[in-house]
């Protein structure tokens, strides 16, 4: 598979998913985006807009083994990573493995779970491993987390540490939808024995692998490599801005550029590939000063300030 087939198969998922799932064209993509980029996605918007129903949608275009954890205040590390149970027959331990072992975990309400439960998903994110009793188990490849967060109902939640935020590559919401697309919901309802519209699959798990390794022989001209690291460095030294992006944000704008060109069908990263990408990708990495939050300063539009601040190359 080579990168214009790669843009075409690309294409042809986000179709997949869009036939399932009514929403805009851009937020599949941004999905698609952190999944090529090798890295999870974290979903916040409200509920009833489709969160859990994309993530069952992209495991099924991908042709990907599914799992869904509810957090909940009452759950336990072990209720996610697995945990050893006594096989009398065998007269030994041995491991059973939780919901984390699949290829798509959906983390539904992911700040619900007390801190202790939501770190348990820091090893399985950066590592692609768990360890129980001081022993470890390899995560199935490809693996990637979709986590959703309702952003309006805090009581009984737990603040995602940053930590944890900033393994996940690319931030997005679904908002709601149009007037059509509410239309065509509703024309869905209609029909009570076909609720859940099915998705096509387009890939083999061993395609999506292909899939997500045409990101690296994608070109990034020296201008442009310079261009991610001056927006970077740019956040952290905003007034507005306590925390800027870390190291590993700048790799992964850097991954997500790439990944944006094979969705486009090219072989060659372009600063808009960049700047069209960099809100998902920095914006919640981003810690503001008291002052900012005060003043009511929007993540989003610090970026955006320091994208139209720095010299956009030609390349």
């Amino acid at each position: 598979m080579d990168i214009d087939e790669g843009g075409a198969v690309c294409e042809q998922i986000v179709d997949a998913v869009g036939s399932g799932v009514v929403c805009e064209r851009t937020f599949v993509e941004r999905v698609l985006l952190g999944i090529l980029a090798r890295g999870h996605i974290l979903l916040e918007d409200v509920p009833g807009t489709g969160k859990t129903l994309t993530a069952r949608s992209i495991a099924t275009a991908l042709g990907l083994s599914f799992s869904r954890i509810q957090f909940t205040p009452d759950l336990l590390p072990s209720d996610v990573t697995g945990t050893f149970i006594y096989n009398e027959e065998q007269q030994e331990f041995e491991f059973s493995s939780g919901p984390i072992f699949a290829s798509v975990v959906l983390a539904d309400e992911i700040n619900r779970a007390p801190p202790k439960t939501q770190s348990a998903l820091l090893e399985a994110m950066e590592e692609r491993q768990v360890t129980v009793d001081g022993e470890t188990h390899q995560l199935p490849e490809p693996f990637f987390v979709i986590a959703t967060q309702n952003p309006i109902e805090m009581e009984g939640t737990f603040e995602l540490p940053e930590a944890q935020i900033d393994r996940f590559t690319v931030k997005t919401s679904m908002g709601y939808p149009d007037l059509d697309g509410e239309i065509e919901l509703l024309r869905r309802r209609a029909n009570r024995t076909e609720r859940s519209p099915s998705v096509e699959q387009v890939l083999t798990s061993k395609e999506v692998d292909t899939l997500r390794s045409l990101p690296e022989a994608v070109r990034v001209d020296d201008d442009l490599v310079q261009y991610i690291a001056a927006i970077a460095r740019e956040t952290r030294n905003d007034h507005r801005v306590s925390v800027g992006v870390s190291p590993r944000g700048t790799q992964q704008l850097f991954e997500t550029a790439r990944a944006q060109a094979v969705i486009e069908g090219r072989e060659y990263v372009t600063p808009d590939d960049i700047k069209q990408i960099a809100d998902s990708v920095l914006s919640h990495r981003l810690v503001l000063t008291t002052d900012a939050h005060v003043n009511g300063v929007q993540k989003d539009s610090v970026l955006a300030d320091v994208l139209d601040e720095i010299p956009v190359p030609t390349v």
